[in-house]
């Protein structure tokens, strides 16, 4: 008798749990849209969900620390003219978030660490440039405001939003609507999905197709597809008999999976989320009621399945936190927001250990929120790994950081300065902090200029008033 040899593994036991009743957020009403995307985005600092809203396009955004009932009359981020179908936070900074929407604008938001008074209406830049809805974003892993964008015209756009320009525009690479779109761990590649049923890998800045797969799953069903840490790609779609698949591809030879795991017949599209760190991916699929998770290893069978988080509400979109947002001490290695009809619950995903002690093979370093390059240097050619942190002593969010935009001049067409970027010295420090002043100064005399135009406006309807009660008597 040959005994079965129980595979290691750290992540074999990972244990799913959903938040106490008073950790939810209560009380929001999210959107009803029919799309695929997560409807929910996460970091360290705040939580953003895509909600209802009458007369346009809007979503919420809460500070973390703020559960329990959601007040009705809590400020939105308003401004788009239809509704929004995809939000994803920047991580180089945690206060800055763009929205994309069926009124084919892209707009990118500047949250206030304190609780605005009233609704968020104007966005730090619109950048307009598609032709139909856009429904996909994704910011560049490594690259400083290097933002990308997927819409219904079937055009992926790059946009550098420091100056509001398209850096490039990937046109005539998809024939039909573009269901994904996922960066690999240095950003200079993309695995793209679309509705003619083909995975693509896409080098941007050739703008060519490196390696594509046609009916990588057979079904008709949308295909969802990210990148792995080692390159490798994971893709989930559907078999001809309509079970869910996941599958493992190596862009060097993609004739056959490296691997495929069937699961079950359902309709709802799998969200894939990777987790680098651990070579998990955390399956979510729309309307079901479960998390599946599954190990990745370079050994046979190279897609292991761990477990399966199961609770009584359906999932109406999925947020997941970026790994510097979790609880260390506590031996968390994922946390998802689960959004519900009405409300937003937290599941954390642990691996149980005895000792207190920081737990390094967990978690090894970490992407921070320090860009590696600047957008033009990307545009140039350059490539870098991200910049890594240490979760050791825990991550604290830094403070409010603002987006700049400078608008250049189009006439000024000189190319951006290739080689590596320079830092800043000594003597040029006193004059970013003069451009601080200078920029709160003019920001301050444009709100008394508005306050004063607002004042002038009330007086003006106090006197028609009294104008209409002395006619009237």
């Amino acid at each position: 008798m040959s005994r079965r040899v129980v595979r290691q593994s750290k992540f074999r036991h990972v244990f799913g749990q959903a938040a106490k009743a008073d950790q939810a957020y209560e009380d929001i009403r999210v959107s009803k849209v029919t799309w695929d995307s997560a409807f929910c985005a996460v970091n360290p600092k705040f939580l953003a969900i895509i909600v209802e809203a009458g007369g346009g396009g809007a979503f919420i955004v809460l500070p973390l620390a703020k559960t329990g009932r959601v007040d009705k009359n809590y400020p939105l981020v308003t401004g788009h003219t239809g509704p929004v179908l995809d939000i994803d936070w920047c991580p180089h900074n945690d206060n800055v978030i763009a929205s994309a929407s069926d009124d084919t604008t892209v707009m990118v938001w500047q949250i206030p660490d304190y609780t605005p008074v009233r609704n968020i209406t104007e966005p730090v830049i619109t950048l307009e440039g598609h032709s139909k809805r856009v429904g996909i974003l994704s910011w560049h892993p490594t690259a400083r405001n290097v933002l990308l964008s997927a819409g219904g015209d079937n055009v992926i756009i790059i946009w550098n939003v420091g100056t509001g320009e398209v850096l490039l525009s990937l046109d005539d690479m998809h024939p039909d609507v573009i269901h994904s779109v996922c960066w690999n761990s240095n950003g200079s590649l993309l695995a793209t999905t679309c509705k003619d049923k083909t995975l693509r890998i896409i080098d941007p800045r050739k703008s060519q197709v490196v390696a594509e797969r046609a009916r990588p799953h057979e079904g008709a069903r949308p295909l969802r597809a990210v990148f792995t840490a080692d390159g490798k790609l994971l893709s989930t779609g559907f078999s001809r008999s309509s079970e869910r698949q996941l599958a493992l591809w190596d862009p060097n030879n993609f004739e056959e999976p490296v691997a495929l795991q069937e699961m079950d017949t359902s309709n709802g599209v799998l969200l894939p989320f990777y987790d680098a760190d651990s070579s998990i991916v955390y399956l979510c699929g729309k309307g079901d009621s479960s998390i599946r998770y599954f190990e990745i290893t370079e050994e046979p069978p190279f897609v292991h399945y761990l477990n399966t988080f199961s609770s009584k509400e359906p999932q109406r979109g999925m947020g997941f936190m970026p790994k510097r947002g979790l609880d260390v001490s506590k031996c968390e290695i994922a946390r998802f927001y689960k959004l519900h009809e009405r409300k937003c619950e937290p599941i954390v995903m642990t691996v149980p250990r005895k000792s207190d002690l920081f737990q390094d093979d967990l978690y090894p370093d970490t992407p921070g929120p320090e860009p590696a390059l600047e957008a033009d240097e990307w545009l140039s050619g350059q490539d870098a790994e991200p910049v890594l942190i240490s979760l050791k002593e825990g991550y604290v969010p830094p403070k409010h950081r603002e987006l700049r935009v400078t608008k250049r001049n189009v006439l000024d067409v000189r190319p951006p300065a290739a080689g590596p970027r320079r830092s800043q010295s000594a003597s040029e420090a006193p004059l970013s902090q003069q451009h601080t002043l200078e920029t709160l100064l003019e920001e301050i005399k444009a709100l008394r200029e508005r306050v004063q135009a607002q004042e002038e406006r009330i007086t003006a309807l106090e006197n028609m008033l009294c104008e209409l009660v002395d006619g009237t008597d």
